[in-house]
């Protein structure tokens, strides 16, 4: 898992769309990466629709919110038109869980991603980072408290 103050691992993946995103090219704003085990399981879209509850709070601190899981686009797309999300979603399906063995959250017993969220500053740096098993739910609120954390040191940077 990287560490505080390391630069976030470099990606890139499909989106729900298939369109391709590149972690490195989203820098020059902050973003915020929420690794999830399944679409359309109870936890995962309670924990997404808590985000997408408090999207205005993401959208005026200029957050781009990226969820990543081991789902087909297909699914993704289909989710995301469900349940009315505003983020993106990226496909970790290939090669399987690419991207969340980067970032230290795969569980290979499991076959799909642990809960894990970091957030990075504009600069690609991780800033915040939380890792919890998959049968355990994480803190929206304090993913806007770090936020303003990290804000308001870059403001006194």
């Amino acid at each position: 898992m990287p560490a505080i103050g390391d630069l976030a691992p470099d990606f890139t993946l499909p989106d729900q769309d298939k369109q391709p995103v590149t972690l490195s090219d989203l820098r020059g704003r902050p973003v915020m990466l929420v690794f999830f085990p399944l679409a359309f399981s109870s936890t995962c879209t309670g924990e997404l629709c808590a985000i997408r509850d408090d999207w205005d709070a993401y959208e005026r601190r200029g957050v781009t919110v990226l969820g990543i899981s081991v789902d087909s686009t297909y699914a993704l797309r289909a989710w995301r038109q469900d349940q009315h999300y505003g983020n993106r979603f990226l496909s970790d399906r290939w090669p399987v869980g690419r991207a969340a063995k980067l970032y230290g959250v795969w569980s290979e017993e499991q076959g799909f991603a642990e809960r894990g969220t970091f957030i990075l500053d504009a600069g690609g740096v991780v800033r915040y980072a939380v890792h919890n098993p998959s049968s355990v739910a994480r803190d929206e609120a304090a993913y806007v408290t770090a936020l303003d954390a990290i804000m308001a040191q870059a403001g006194s940077e």
